[in-house]
């Protein structure tokens, strides 16, 4: 409604000031200004080409000055049919834009093309950017017929209630992907009859040896037949896990299809890569494996379809063997991209091949951006992307990642999606977001090295959040021999930030405007409760000759601490606290072409003076009372709590 109003205004000044403009030179419409508005209907724009040997054309040969020879015929077409017309663009030898007052662009498209000079009219209509949502049921908030409620809340755009969301919506709007980028999974295979894969897959591999005693045994089926195993396999009983198949969903499920959901390279291909059967893979399946995706294998095998990005979303602890580092090296030269998960183990060392030079190393988020409990942790973090988590302890998961599965407990049945019941979570399906993001800025640069892309990816990221988990929830350390669970990510323990996929694909999209700079001003970063803040946003610019157009404050955390006074879509805000804590707020800027950017400011409030009393009560033994029942009561709500589903 906002920018309706503002498209209004323009208009009605346009129709204001339509005497001053009529005598001005027609304004040059520069391509980016592509906001959407409300049309004057009485404000004209046709395109037209004259005929050969026309009137008009023979006129303008005729003509002495070097300005004469482009097309410019709005006075004369004006006279003769009684509007008063401007002169726009010139298209062409015999082509310009035209536009009028008092007539809708229609009537005059009809009106000129009846003339004998003109040889067509067309409407000069306006174009936007395509719609970046797809139309994929479970995608969007508020779902009915599926859990989690929230759908993809991991591809939408951070909030203040999911931050660690990636915003691929926002990426969306610059490419959805291009089929001629191509990801391989290498995983457990695939089912690519689930309809949400249907066309996604180029033909395959299978490296998984059929028995101990065959090496080198591979055929040209990808297919997953399940990894399910007994009680007395060495890995203990399971059901089928169908993981490659979840990952290729996170990856680039078909998108825009109305059906399911969406993927977050929604148009790229994948090439599945079958290196993990029953209780895992050798590595030596894995590495071959790899060295035929990137098309590096020296066994005389041939891959057609390279793959400029690898998924592993596999692997275990230890330190990276002299086999996966040479792997990895080989394939960062031959312009590949390994991602990989950095591990499930309560947040202790990250785990090969994860740790290996040259691999980018993703942990987990919970979906307020803390490290979810299960991410392992270290420097060789490269970025952090959202893993899923459930929040509560019981019942149904509220955040994990839906994604396509086989439903199968053994050997595949029907296809479907996993839920809040039989809930996708993990590293392994953090990296998958990582490596669509990476296929995305491949479409629209496929110059970028392996180097180039963990600098974009990096550069990009958002901060960790500091504030808004539960109280007593520590900072992430380095890793040890002990599990760590739910901390806040710093930079030399899960990654640089949180993917941003938008801001990845726009550094490096050829000619990019930079999104725009949000800066915030506090008139004090410590008041004390009770007193005001004033929030300015001097600083803040944007780009490439764009204008900030509109800006949006509010309370990230802290919100019952203190609350805003007055407009909040203004440069300025007025913050009164209330209460002692930490408050985060944010400014969101957007540009003239849609472009947003975002910064957080965290106050700490301080608890007002206390007020000296005459009168007995209370005292000493009052005050420790109160202390100590907000002991007990702190350690009774962290006492029990599954840290794994958290």
């Amino acid at each position: 409604m906002t920018k309706m109003r503002r498209s209004l205004g323009v208009a009605t000044l346009m129709l204001m000031l339509w005497p001053a403009f009529a005598a001005a030179p027609a304004p040059e419409m520069g391509p980016r200004q592509r906001r959407a508005a409300v049309d004057d209907p009485a404000a004209a724009r046709v395109i037209v080409k004259y005929r050969s040997g026309s009137t008009l054309m023979q006129a303008l040969a005729a003509g002495s000055s070097s300005s004469s020879t482009q097309p410019r015929h709005a006075a004369a077409l004006g006279a003769r049919l009684g509007l008063a017309m401007l002169d726009g663009r010139v298209l062409g030898e015999r082509t310009q834009a035209l536009r009028a007052q008092g007539i809708t662009s229609a009537a005059l498209a009809q009106r000129l093309a009846a003339q004998a000079d003109v040889e067509w009219a067309v409407v000069d209509q306006r174009r936007t950017i395509t719609a970046a949502t797809p139309n994929d049921p479970y995608y969007g908030p508020g779902q009915t017929s599926i859990t989690p409620v929230v759908g993809q809340w991991y591809l939408r755009a951070p909030d203040s209630t999911v931050k660690a969301s990636i915003n691929a919506i926002g990426a969306w709007a610059t490419t959805t992907g291009s089929s001629a980028v191509t990801v391989a999974v290498l995983d457990t295979g695939v089912r690519p009859e689930h309809p949400d894969l249907a066309g996604k897959f180029h033909p395959g591999r299978d490296f998984v040896s059929s028995t101990d005693d065959t090496p080198g045994d591979t055929d040209s089926d990808a297919t997953d037949p399940g990894d399910w195993t007994t009680a007395s396999s060495s890995c203990g009983a399971s059901s089928s896990s169908w993981h490659g198949t979840q990952v290729s969903g996170l990856i680039a499920a078909a998108s825009d299809n109305n059906i399911g959901i969406a993927g977050t390279g929604r148009d790229v291909m994948l090439l599945p890569v079958r290196v993990l059967g029953k209780c895992g893979g050798y590595d030596s399946d894995i590495l071959a494996g790899m060295r035929w995706a990137g098309n590096i294998a020296t066994d005389g095998t041939v891959n057609p379809h390279k793959a400029q990005v690898i998924n592993m979303s596999l692997g275990s602890t230890g330190s990276c063997t002299a086999a996966y580092t040479e792997t990895i090296a080989a394939l960062n030269a031959a312009g590949v991209t390994v991602v990989v998960a950095a591990g499930n183990e309560n947040g202790i060392a990250i785990g090969t091949p994860a740790n290996c030079p040259g691999a980018i190393a993703v942990t987990g988020l919970r979906h307020i951006g803390t490290k979810v409990g299960y991410s392992n942790v270290g420097p060789e973090a490269a970025i952090a992307a959202p893993a899923g988590n459930c929040v509560n302890t019981s019942g149904a998961c509220l955040y994990p990642l839906l994604t396509t599965v086989n439903l199968g407990t053994t050997t595949p049945s029907s296809n479907g999606y996993s839920d809040s019941f039989n809930y996708s979570v993990g590293t392994s399906f953090s990296a998958p977001l990582v490596a669509g993001t990476v296929a995305l800025m491949l479409s629209v640069n496929n110059t970028l090295t392996p180097a180039a892309i963990r600098s974009a990816l990096q550069s990009t990221a958002r901060a960790f959040p500091t504030t808004g988990a539960d109280a007593g929830v520590p900072a992430c350390h380095a890793p040890s021999a002990a599990e760590q669970i739910e901390c806040y990510c710093t930079t030399s323990t899960c990654g640089a930030g949180m993917l941003d996929a938008a801001a990845a694909v726009a550094a490096v999209t050829p000619g990019a405007v930079p999104a725009p700079s949000a800066v915030i001003n506090a008139s004090s970063s410590t008041p004390t409760a009770g007193e005001t803040v004033t929030l300015g946003s001097s600083g803040s610019g944007a780009f490439g000759g764009r204008s900030i157009a509109s800006y949006q404050w509010q309370i990230d955390s802290g919100g019952t601490l203190a609350a805003f006074s007055g407009t909040t879509t203004g440069s300025s805000a007025t913050l009164v606290t209330s209460a002692a804590g930490s408050v985060t707020v944010q400014l969101t800027v957007t540009d003239s072409a849609g472009a947003t950017g975002s910064q957080s400011l965290t106050l700490t409030v301080q608890a007002a003076p206390a007020v000296q009393s005459s009168g007995g009560g209370g005292g000493a033994s009052s005050v420790l009372w109160l202390a100590l029942l907000g002991l007990a009561s702190f350690s009774l709500r962290r006492v029990g709590s599954a840290q794994n589903r958290r």
